[in-house]
């Protein structure tokens, strides 16, 4: 007999289903105000559907993103083809209304297969995300798809189309080795045979201390070799507790393929320097960082995170608006040697959040942020976002500084 044969006539037992669907339908709107300039305005309509059918040893996952969008921001030139840039080997991004500041996009962003298979063998293969991060800011190991820390709408962040074997080797110890080929048309001069190939191999390993309280004394680690577009690259990372407050760190050696990157004035953004100059000659170059976080046993669950972030070697970068919208690789994740930030939350009522955070760049640049989030019912979330850039006469961000607001109201099913 089988077991939703057997859990079905069990008053309140469900029985498990092959299949899941899930999702979310969220309404933002946004407001900058520049400190020259008129103010923009936008408004978003952002649905998400993510679908999963398993059987005994495959699991098949399908995420679309659903973005139609009004504002003044679409209505700029190449907005369009911005929002449906796709950096994968398939092009699986479409804008289906472009027109007097309408856009209208659908993307795949996961579509993949997973097999399980002797025992503790895996291998995934489609758009997926690789999630080699140990810390929660700035992800140095994130090589295959790194994000930008002031998106406030793409909470799932970008996937990547790869070929994933992993291996478990035991309690919270893996093997991984990740294959990833990105389109053609993302290479900038195939002249010096440059592909867009990325793989990399990851030792995840576990040191076992005992237990406190059911709590897990031991510190997780992790070893990274491989290759991106770019660099040879090596690293690894640590994430553990100490004094009962979590302490994770990354660093990551990126050592340049070759002496230069060329990019194209008329190039699409599609490479980890489309933000920076047009020419620009690639270093080798040491990106780490280093982060605590401590929650407080009291009724307002208060919580402090800070962070640190070095480059040895950072990317000049010639324009704010670009490094804020523009994809980021774990190379560029700042634009300063040295990059700070600090983030504090708590609870106002059961139903209510309100955190602050703020960083601060090296050049005298500066971002300012306040979030308060409440929940309007089980499945219905209200965000009230903003955002300050700004700095030093010379500094990038105070070059164009602005302001930002959100409004976010969410439904998830």
């Amino acid at each position: 007999m089988s077991l939703a044969a057997i859990a079905s006539p069990i008053p309140g037992v469900t029985p498990e289903q092959p299949w899941q669907v899930k999702g979310y339908v969220s309404y933002l709107g946004s407001v900058i105000a520049p400190a020259e300039g008129e103010q923009l305005w936008d408004s978003l309509l952002h649905n998400r559907i993510d679908a999963e059918y398993r059987w005994q040893s495959l699991r098949v996952n399908v995420g679309l993103r659903n973005r139609l969008m009004v504002g003044d921001s679409s209505r700029l030139p190449g907005y369009g083809e911005l929002l449906a840039w796709d950096p994968g080997y398939w092009d699986l991004s479409a804008n289906w209304l472009d027109s007097d500041g309408w856009i209208g996009n659908s993307q795949l962003d996961r579509a993949y297969l997973s097999w399980q298979f002797a025992d503790n063998w895996e291998l995934v293969a489609g758009r997926f995300r690789v999630n080699w991060a140990m810390s929660t800011l700035w992800n140095p190991n994130d090589i295959f798809n790194a994000y930008s820390i002031y998106d406030v709408d793409y909470a799932e962040r970008r996937g990547v189309d790869a070929l994933k074997l992993s291996r478990q080797l035991g309690y919270a110890s893996q093997l991984e080795f990740v294959y990833s080929q990105g389109a053609d048309s993302a290479i900038n001069d195939v002249s010096i045979g440059r592909t867009n190939r990325q793989y990399a191999g990851r030792y995840l390993g576990h040191n076992f201390f005992g237990y406190d309280l059911g709590h897990d004394l031991g510190w997780d680690w992790q070893l990274i070799l491989g290759e991106t577009r770019d660099d040879r690259v090596f690293g690894g990372g640590f994430a553990g507790d100490i004094w009962g407050a979590g302490l994770r760190g990354e660093v990551t050696h990126f050592d340049p393929l070759y002496t230069s990157s060329v990019a194209p004035v008329d190039a699409e953004p599609r490479t980890t320097q489309s933000f920076a100059s047009a020419t620009q000659r690639l270093e080798a170059s040491t990106v780490a960082t280093l982060e605590m976080d401590y929650s407080f046993a009291t009724d307002a669950n208060w919580r402090v995170l800070g962070a640190a972030l070095y480059i040895s070697s950072p990317l000049s970068v010639d324009s704010a608006l670009l490094y804020l919208n523009l994809p980021l690789s774990a190379r560029t994740l700042s634009f300063t040697t040295w990059t700070y930030y600090l983030d504090m939350g708590f609870d106002l009522t059961p139903l209510s959040r309100l955190s602050a955070n703020a960083s601060y760049y090296d050049d005298d640049s500066f971002f300012v942020g306040l979030t308060y989030q409440y929940s309007l019912a089980d499945d219905w979330q209200l965000s009230l976002i903003a955002q300050r850039f700004d700095g030093s006469n010379a500094s990038l961000f105070g070059q164009s500084a602005s302001t930002l607001g959100y409004l976010q109201l969410k439904w998830s099913f």
